[in-house]
């Protein structure tokens, strides 16, 4: 599984790294490597959107502790496509993002592999 993930996680990794080498900060929860702080807070700020955290392989990117405390439930549920997808995770999720793009629908919250997070992490809660 680790194995089948490991070029998403090296990914993840990297950008943890550096995310450490600016005052972040790293633990291991049930089996993930989270990352939060330093780089990651600017970086996720460049990309809009109010982004929290994101999943890359085994590896979860938080802009504080906080944030991958909010998210765990919903970043666990990509670590599990992630095992599933392996490295054609990215390239799936960007796929059906760009179907929905072209179709005038918003690309995050109508993703599938989004819509499964979300259902697991707040099911009260729909996409639409």
């Amino acid at each position: 599984m680790y194995l089948w993930t490991s070029p998403n996680s090296l990914i993840g990794i990297i950008l943890g790294f550096l995310g450490l080498l600016t005052g972040g900060n790293f633990k291991v929860h049930s089996g993930v490597a989270e990352f939060s702080g330093g780089l990651i807070r600017p970086l996720f700020d460049r990309l809009g959107s109010g982004v929290m955290a994101m999943t890359l392989g085994h590896c979860v990117l938080g802009i504080d502790e906080n944030a991958l405390h909010i998210t765990r439930k919903h970043e666990r549920v990509h670590v599990r496509q992630y095992e599933r997808w392996g490295p054609l995770f990215i390239p799936a999720y960007f796929l059906c993002s760009a179907i929905l793009w072209i179709q005038k629908k918003d690309c995050y919250r109508l993703n599938p592999f989004e819509v499964e997070a979300f259902r697991v992490s707040d099911p009260n809660e729909s996409p639409n």
